[in-house]
Formats: C-alpha cells, structure tokens, sequence
C-alpha cells in the first residue's frame, strides 16, 4: 500500500496512530465509504460522498471534508499508484491521460469516527476531533467462474440494529451473518426481517420473475447501495421493468432469477439458496444482460480522462 490521507496529512501506512480512546475503536462510533475506481476514474464519486454525508449526519457528526477537499485527497491517493509510463519507443506515444483498462482498478475506502476523548463515555464528547483515514488498494480481478456458476446464499434472520440506512463501521452483526454463510459454504447471507427479505449482510438485493426485475425499496432497514441505484438505472435504459417493492421469503424462494449488488463485487448471480437451484440454477439471461451493461459502463469509464 502506498500513502494514506490520514487527519489532514498524506503519510505511510506505518505512520498512522490511532489512540485507544478512539471512539471508533471503542465505540464503533463512526461510518465508512468504500468508492470502486476503474482505469483511475472513481466510480459516482458524488453519489458516494452524499450517501457519506447522510450516514455522517446519521449519527449527528458534521462532515469533516467538502466534497472538493475529498477529491483533492483521492487524486493525490491515485496518483501514488497509478502506473509509471513506459519509456521504450514502443509505447513513447502510449496517451497516459486516458484510464488504462489493466492494471488500475482500485478502491477508496475512507472512515470518519468521532475522534479520541478524554474519557471512555457513551455520551458525545464536546472536545473531540473527528478521526479521518482514506486509503487505496487494488480491486480483486473478476472472477469469471462467477459468471459461468454463480454463488451460492443462504436466508438468515436480520439480527442488525434499526438504522441498517447508515453505513456504520459497527459491523458486528454483519461479520458474524458472513461468517454463517461462509460456514455453509455460502458467499452471502440474504437477511429477514418480519417476513421480508431486505438485503445481503454485505449486498442489496434482487430477484427476477418473469421477466420483471425487482428489488426491496430504500428503507431505515437497507443501505441505499450506489452500485445499487446504478443497476436499475443501468436496466431500466435498456428497457427493463424494474420495481421497487417488499419482497416476501415466498417471492424469494420461487424467484427465477437471484441477484446481490455491491461495489467490489458488482452483480453477482445467486444460483443456489439454501442448497436450492434458483431457476435453472445457473445465471440467467436477465442477469447476463445487466451484467453486460455494467461491463460496458466500466469500459466508458475508463475510457474518460484521468
């Protein structure tokens, strides 16, 4: 890993410190993002950074960064580790200005936690500075056995709190949900609350029936996902009927087709739950036609100017 944005300052990783007194670390009193960046282009940048303000403001913490001292921070990020241009003559007139399609797939994951206090207190400290890392590492290459089997998940009961809207870095439930599926040879665990199937512990959620695409609509209990929106955004271009609307384990278990969105991992097709074939039990047409899509919108991004 190359430097981090850490309080205000570009430093190697080793030099990073963060007290024990941290309410982040004592706590879990802080939220996260995580941006995917493809050819050195982050991924809706502005959309992220709004659903950071709004878990911000979620747990009553003002935004330590704008926007543009945000993007200041990640293009500094992405330069440290963007490719060093080749100097052979074969590639002299290789234009560097354009996202290169290998080798510069990241992601940003940034954190905000409401900084070190004096003294362990469950009540918000008047004197504390908001802690605030971002960092860079690279995005895992596609799996393509994925597109070719799909995964595997199982239904779980929802054991998180109530403000599932914000993206908090108390991430212990959803740990020990992964950890369930991960057990039973699964890659995600679709959660259940009240009869209603409303996301994965780490993906949001949609199923196909007859040709309709649906998911669960934006609620206190489910993220608001960017890779999420994009998607429908994405399908409904194309011409494909998307619904927002509660989703029952029913509707679920006799879907046709099974999806889970998430930034890093995209669309991925569920082709088996709970040791059931979803449909035929390979990924279905709907999915390869809105993966195809989501490829081709990576491939414009990265296309863009750096």
């Amino acid at each position: 890993m190359s430097e981090i944005f850490f309080n205000g300052h570009f430093v190697a990783p080793e030099q990073a410190r963060v007290s024990v007194m941290d309410r982040g670390f004592l706590f879990g009193d802080g939220v996260y993002e995580v941006i995917p960046v493809y050819g050195g282009v982050p991924r809706r940048e502005a959309e992220h950074l709004r659903r950071l303000d709004n878990s911000l403001r979620g747990i009553r913490l003002q935004p330590p960064l704008t926007d543009a001292q945000w993007s200041r921070a990640f293009r500094r990020l992405l330069e440290s580790v963007r490719p060093v241009p080749s100097t052979d003559s074969a590639s002299a007139t290789t234009d560097t200005s354009v996202g290169d399609p290998a080798g510069m797939d990241h992601s940003i994951y940034v954190q905000v936690t409401r900084g070190a206090a004096a003294a362990r207190d469950h009540r918000f400290p008047a004197d504390a500075e908001p802690t605030v890392l971002a960092m860079v590492k690279p995005l895992k290459p596609r799996d393509e056995s994925v597109a070719r089997r799909g995964v595997d998940a199982v239904l779980r009961d929802d054991i998180r709190w109530g403000r599932c809207d914000i993206k908090s870095v108390a991430l212990l439930a959803a740990v020990l949900l992964r950890q369930e599926a991960h057990e039973c040879a699964a890659e995600e665990a679709i959660l259940v609350r009240d009869g209603l199937a409303v996301e994965g512990s780490t993906s949001n959620l949609f199923i196909v029936r007859d040709g309709v695409l649906m998911t669960p609509p934006t609620s206190r209990f489910l993220l608001a996902g960017v890779t999420r929106a994009l998607t429908i955004e994405l399908v409904r271009q194309a011409g494909v009927t998307c619904l927002e609307l509660e989703l029952d384990i029913g509707a679920l278990r006799s879907a046709d087709e099974v999806w889970l969105t998430n930034s890093t991992r995209e669309i991925t097709p569920v082709t088996h739950l709970d040791g059931a074939a979803v449909g035929d039990g390979v990924p279905g047409p709907l999915w390869r036609r809105a993966d195809a899509l989501y490829q081709d919108y990576k491939r414009r991004l990265r296309a863009q100017p750096v």
